[in-house]
């Protein structure tokens, strides 16, 4: 079955790819790996959140926000893979970085929110090394940001 059909009957669909917000490229292609830059949980041209967890945002709300960040990592890919995500044969890393309040300590259970996004899309392909990782701040007062690392 294709990513999309997945995602199909998830009743989830893909963005338009985001476009960057400061001076980088989307995507950068070495060899078989498709680094996809940090991507913040944009639902169309505005933030599905704001602010910090679990304070501003709790932590469904994080969990929703990070797999929103997937998607908008995975419209990017699709882009890249001339339309065609099944091109993708393993995701190899996500970077999670979580805006946390001081004392928070479950960036993990946040950063679920992506993982468990991947593996049901890719199966076995899906699971990853990863890092989830609290931060004072992050750009547009996000609540989370996503990078991944694929192969195709």
């Amino acid at each position: 079955m294709s990513v999309e059909s997945i995602l199909g009957q998830m009743g989830l669909t893909l963005p338009e790819p985001p476009q960057p917000v400061a001076a980088y490229v989307p995507s950068v292609r070495t060899g078989n790996l498709l680094i996809v830059s940090g991507q913040l949980p944009f639902a169309g041209k505005s933030l599905l959140a704001k602010g910090k967890v679990p304070t501003a945002i709790d932590m469904e709300q994080a969990r929703a926000a990070a797999e929103q960040c997937v998607l908008n990592g995975l419209a990017i890919a699709k882009a890249e893979l001339d339309g065609d995500l099944n091109r993708i044969k393993r995701v190899v890393r996500l970077g999670v970085f979580v805006q946390s309040e001081d004392s928070f300590h479950d960036q993990p259970q946040v950063a679920n929110g992506a993982s468990e996004l991947m593996q049901r899309l890719f199966g076995e392909a899906g699971r990853h090394a990863r890092a989830a990782i609290g931060v004072t701040v992050l750009p547009l007062d996000a609540p989370v940001e996503v990078e991944l690392v694929v192969e195709a």
